[in-house]
Order: structure tokens, then sequence, then C-alpha cells
């Protein structure tokens, strides 16, 4: 297919937090599972005025369907180590059963 021509090696991120031993955690990221995505920045007229006044930059996220993003899942692209974390669910926009192809997609946002 054309748009997996777009796709890009992605780790998953998995979050482990710890007792400091002072009353808080710290929280450490490690690598899961590797995938692959097609990450595309939001660039409508609302989402760059939106950007310019300090909301973080929205990203559509495509995957085959043996990949399932989740909401929160955060994952990292390989060719720069840029993470993002998930705002949406993969159910809420996929296409129909009839179409000739079939992909999961969610939006997410850069996350630090």
């Amino acid at each position: 297919m054309l748009w997996e021509t777009f796709l890009a090696d992605c780790t998953m991120q998995t979050k482990t937090t710890v007792s400091d031993g002072q009353g808080g955690v710290t929280t450490t990221w490690a690598n899961g599972s590797a995938f692959k995505a097609a990450i595309v920045k939001d660039m409508t007229a609302f989402e760059r005025v939106a950007e310019k006044q300090g909301v973080k930059a929205s990203y559509t996220i495509t995957t085959p369907t043996t990949t399932t993003l989740k909401f929160h899942d955060v994952f990292k692209r390989n060719s720069d180590s840029k993470k993002f974390i998930v705002t949406s669910d993969a159910v809420d926009s996929q296409p129909p059963s009839v179409s000739s192809f079939q992909f999961n997609q969610v939006t997410a946002e850069e996350f630090e």
C-alpha cells in the first residue's frame, strides 16, 4: 500500500516508578516493543494559531491493524527520539469495514 511507504520505526515506552526514599517517586522510561507508524503533524490554520499561543502540536498517527495504540500510550520515533503521547482511541477513527484497506489511527502530542 502507498501509505506504508511513510511508516517510520517507533518504539513503545514503558513507564516505571520507584520510591526515591524521601516520600516521592522517580519515574523512568524504558524501551518496549517496536512497531511502525506514519506520523503527520496537523497543519490546519487552527492548529498553527493554537501552537503559536502555546498549545502543544498535534499529530495524526497511522499504524497497520496489527498495532493498536491506546489512550495515553507513550512511544518514540527512532529516527530522532522524539516522544509522543496518544490523546485518542483508535476505535474512534477506523475506516469502514468495506474499505479496500484497513489501518488504525489516533491523535498524539509531543511528550516531554
